[in-house]
């Protein structure tokens, strides 16, 4: 690829992961400014899905799309899904799981990722970086939002955008897309040509009827799969206790055992001193 094309090649990155993790953080180090509000706690600020652009120098021009936690019980999942896909439209380069170091891997940073599956396909996965997950070729990358050095602070954004190219390389240079995407770049495409038919109003229609439907959609699949995987948690906390309650027994049953033997072990020991001791010595 020559460098002319090089400077005019977009790549859109895609943050996700659980509230408070420092998406927002992590997006405005890539993109070398703040441009998304950003605040390290549980009660992050980012509500709902928000797209910054910014050009590297001598290199392609980056879109970083940042995600309200999408599964942290708002009940606009859904709505902010769909508003993902329509800002990347073309499709999607790389989608970074940011998690923090801070925290286990919890059950909601599960669900984010067991549901991506379900509503993307698990061809997904092949377009993940994330910190934990071998699912993903081992693609992590270790971000200091906190760090003012700056010349760590490029080679964190360095690392990762390699991340990327090798994401890139691995899905031979093609975006994600499906079906929702092209449907939504379709209504987008017919809404731009109508500005120049007059009907512009009339397409307007069209495309947030399809974004309604879309939503509704995807809010159907989100509740299916949020269904399942509470139903998976809870077979898994219930063979868990199943499994604790098995070991507490076999651990009771051993102990008594072990009591039982020192208890006869003492018992024989005594019927031998005492056996000895009634003997009467021959002179």
């Amino acid at each position: 690829m020559g460098k002319a094309s090089l400077s005019n090649e977009v790549k859109t990155l895609v943050l996700v992961g659980r509230t408070g993790n420092g998406k927002s953080a992590t997006g405005n180090n890539i993109l070398g400014r703040k441009a998304f509000k950003s605040k390290i706690s549980s009660s992050g600020v980012t509500s709902v899905c928000e797209l910054q652009t910014t050009a590297m120098k001598d290199g392609p021009i980056i879109n970083v799309i940042d995600t309200p936690g999408l599964f942290d019980g708002t009940s606009s999942a859904g709505k902010e899904i769909v508003k993902c896909i329509d800002l990347a439209k073309d499709g999607i380069h790389a989608i970074i799981l940011v998690l923090s170091i801070r925290t286990r891997f919890s059950e909601e940073e599960q669900a984010t990722f067991l549901t991506l599956q379900a509503l993307f396909g698990h061809k997904i996965v092949d377009y993940m970086i994330v910190d934990i997950l071998t699912l993903c070729g081992n693609r992590k990358v270790l971000f200091d939002n906190r760090t003012k050095d700056k010349s760590k602070q490029l080679e964190q954004v360095q690392q990762l955008l390699n991340l990327v190219d090798a994401v890139m390389s691995h899905n031979a240079g093609q975006p994600f897309t499906n079906e929702l995407f092209k449907r939504l770049k379709e209504k987008a495409t017919e809404t731009e040509k109508a500005e120049t038919l007059g009907i512009k109003i009339q397409l307007q229609k069209r495309y947030d009827d399809e974004l309604k439907r879309m939503t509704e959609l995807i809010e159907s699949k989100l509740n299916e799969e949020i269904t399942k995987l509470m139903k998976m948690l809870e077979e898994e906390k219930v063979a868990r206790l199943k499994a604790e309650e098995n070991y507490k027994s076999i651990q009771t049953s051993s102990n008594n055992e072990i009591r039982k033997l020192k208890t006869d072990l003492q018992e024989a020991n005594k019927r031998k001193t005492g056996g000895g001791g009634g003997r009467c010595a021959i002179m």
